[in-house]
């Protein structure tokens, strides 16, 4: 999926729209087979949903509705997103969380329980493995959630260091929650829509918490959390009573909240400023260098002890050589791995995911540029097709966040 979940829902609609729907199924869809389903996939179907090929699994692009009045329904109203190829599991036994800390750079047993944080799993290089929003339930239980695409390298990774913790008498187990689904739900109606499907008191959880908790009558893990910029919520939800909630939802908004697909997730995730694993952030990328010094806990930068804490640290102490910043630019928006030049003709980066924001009528990207051009308002050209690019860095995230904080 590098190049953007935003270009190919648009390069889909323009084919279906020419009723070229033979060749829409050629270049995108793989057969049923080859796919795994989420168990709300006859409930995308049957709402118009787009099916296409994603980390494995056949989930919807969009539905009868553009990207962009996606997007922007989402921010005025809200969004229920099906992201249940996502991988939940829950780490559990009284050294879980000095386990964890080997694997991650958040401080974790300095979160209180019933709270989360984004962190990010490091190699031996202080590369990004994965990012993921770790919770902690209790001291002795942790509720984490993987992305689809890195599920298998990930739980691989997790399992050789516990395999080693627990020789050395470490006391900590795991289980993947499987028999769970996941859904999003995003947007200014987010929290009024839930709120008529649960007893518990959502204005009195903030952005980050967590509960386990009844909704529409069935026990949830619940999340204030998500990956569109607005408040929101992620439900892990067990799959059977998964499709019941989605209805539930989308009928006590009525209709105000739609169902999404990854293209609209995609540009709102970008106009947010936040990365996308496998373009923003990779295995070669510290998290020093992609922006996310903040999710190192004042602990951790004081002792260390994950992995390729030794080239992170030193990151911090004498700055990254690259750094993620985020760019307006003309012309045609740009793509993935397009050359971002200085005024000088000179090659200093690339950029890693671009697309028209919905929200500000304008071409907006992310990508990485040497040190020292990183400031904002530094003029570049964005190279894209061959073709040079007025382009200037700017600030992030590029649609304000509206994350429920006390006050």
């Amino acid at each position: 999926m590098r190049g953007g979940l935003w270009q190919l829902g648009q390069s889909i609609t323009r084919r279906l729209a020419q009723g070229d729907k033979k060749a829409v199924a050629r270049r995108y869809f793989a057969s049923d087979a080859e796919l795994k389903k989420t168990v709300v996939y006859d409930f995308h179907v049957a709402n118009g949903g787009k099916m296409v090929p994603f980390a494995g699994w056949s989930m919807p692009i969009q539905y009868k509705d553009s990207i962009m009045d996606s997007t922007l329904n989402c921010r005025e109203n809200g969004s229920l997103f099906d992201v249940s190829h996502m991988c939940g599991l829950s780490l559990k036994g009284k050294d879980s969380v000095p386990f964890l800390e080997k694997l991650v750079i958040a401080d974790v047993a300095g979160l209180a329980p019933g709270t989360g944080s984004l962190t990010v799993f490091t190699n031996e290089k202080g590369g990004a493995i994965d990012d993921s929003v770790i919770t902690k339930v209790k001291d002795d239980h942790i509720y984490l959630v993987v992305n689809a695409g890195c599920r298998d390298k990930d739980l691989a990774h997790i399992e050789e260091h516990m395999k080693a913790f627990k020789a050395k008498g470490g006391d900590v187990s795991w289980h993947i929650h499987d028999e769970r689904s996941l859904l999003a739900l995003q947007g200014p109606l987010a929290a009024p829509v839930l709120q008529h499907l649960t007893k518990a008191d959502l204005s009195k959880m903030y952005f980050g918490g967590f509960q386990v908790l009844d909704i529409n009558g069935v026990q949830c893990f619940l999340t204030r959390t998500g990956y569109t910029g607005e408040d929101g919520f992620e439900i892990s939800i067990p799959s059977e009573s998964a499709v019941d909630l989605a209805k539930a939802i989308l009928e006590k908004s009525e209709g105000k909240i739609r169902l999404t697909g990854l293209g609209a997730r995609d540009s709102l995730r970008l106009e947010a400023g936040l990365c996308l694993y496998g373009n923003d952030l990779e295995q070669h990328i510290t998290p020093i260098e992609a922006g996310l010094t903040w999710a190192i806990g004042k602990r951790r930068r004081a002792e260390g002890g994950f992995l390729g804490a030794d080239v992170i640290l030193k990151q911090l102490e004498e700055g990254p050589k690259i750094r993620r910043v985020g760019f307006f630019s003309s012309g045609p928006p740009p793509r993935s791995h397009s050359e971002i030049q200085d005024e000088g003709g000179n090659n200093i980066g690339e950029v890693t995911s671009g697309g028209f924001s919905p929200c500000l009528k304008k071409n907006i990207a992310i990508g990485y540029v040497k040190s020292g051009l990183h400031k904002a308002g530094t003029k570049v050209k964005i190279i894209i097709r061959g073709k040079f690019n007025e382009g200037v860095v700017t600030k992030m995230p590029f649609v304000p966040t509206k994350y429920y904080k006390p006050s």
